[in-house]
């Protein structure tokens, strides 16, 4: 189920390489939105090293992380952005890459984590308001037991945000397992005169499929994961107008309406790039989206 772009990443549209029932395994991302748009990307993957094979079969691949690892992450957060470029018709430009391996002692055990960064330049549509989401490209997947926490500077507080997150502790957070529509989560900062706090009353409590890189299928299993799966290709305009072109016919020729899997059946190409034409169609008032439980319908206007 897509909604419009592409996915981030992370995202942005990918496929973790790690089981998500092993509960010795957990991903966090963290995206700190700043006033200007920007947004630096914090993503700590953390897994139990139970036995001194998890932990050798960790340390091997710390030794990879800045040779190998390290530059998938960037090529897909690179990738990433350039979907949302064009889905967000504003540029969108990744840098300040780093990843870094460390061995932590608790009171629950011993686990290896690993930390990886990157700054979006052009992340959010700043102004008066402080508008997230968009860059979202495809909508979001958040694994079980994992984390999506969005923090934003202390002159901002919430005017809206879509879905409600599961608790707002230190920033907004989201828990998975869930799915996340295209552009969500979806939130309007605006900016006070005063120190303002939001508070969500009745609330006690994303990866966003931005894994894929195996990391800690590398220590469950003691083996060196394949490369992570490609995130769809970057098209030119004259390629989304063609696309366009195409879903404007498949409709017509259906009665003016078919659910987006079914426009995803028919024309076989991937989900994320059927969802970045949806959106431009739909920012442009061509189409409409009716959500019907878990599915969009896509209905021409």
């Amino acid at each position: 189920m897509y909604s419009g772009i592409i996915v981030l990443v992370l995202l942005l549209g990918f496929t973790a390489g790690v089981s998500a029932a092993d509960p010795s395994y957990s991903i966090t991302y963290t995206i700190e939105v700043h006033e200007d748009g920007s947004a630096v990307w914090h993503v700590e993957y953390r897994t139990l090293l139970a036995t001194e094979a998890d932990r050798t079969a960790f340390n091997n691949f710390s030794q990879d992380l800045q040779s190998v690892y390290l530059p998938q992450f960037q090529d897909l957060m690179t990738r990433s952005a350039a979907q949302a470029t064009i889905a967000t018709a504003r540029p969108i430009k990744t840098s300040s890459f780093s990843g870094d391996a460390a061995i932590q002692t608790s009171p629950t055990g011993t686990y290896g984590v690993i930390f990886y960064s990157c700054t979006w330049n052009g992340f959010a549509r700043p102004g008066s308001d402080i508008n997230i989401g968009d860059a979202f490209v495809g909508g979001l997947y958040l694994e079980k037991d994992n984390t999506l926490v969005i923090r934003y500077p202390d002159s901002y507080t919430v005017k809206s945000i879509e879905p409600s997150p599961d608790q707002v502790r230190n920033g907004l957070i989201w828990y998975g397992q869930r799915s996340f529509g295209a552009g969500e989560p979806r939130i309007i900062l605006e900016k006070q005169t005063f120190p303002l706090t939001w508070v969500v009353p009745g609330l006690g409590i994303i990866i966003i499929v931005l894994a894929g890189f195996g990391l800690f299928l590398v220590v469950r299993q003691r083996k060196k994961t394949n490369a992570p799966e490609e995130p769809v290709a970057v098209l030119s305009e004259g390629e989304i107008k063609t696309l366009e072109e195409r879903i404007i016919q498949l409709l017509t020729d259906n009665g003016g309406e078919l659910y987006q899997s079914e426009i995803v059946r028919n024309l076989s190409i991937p989900k994320s790039t059927v969802g970045v034409a949806l959106n431009g169609l739909h920012n442009r008032g061509t189409i409409q989206k009716v959500r019907k439980g878990r599915e969009n319908l896509i209905r021409l206007v």
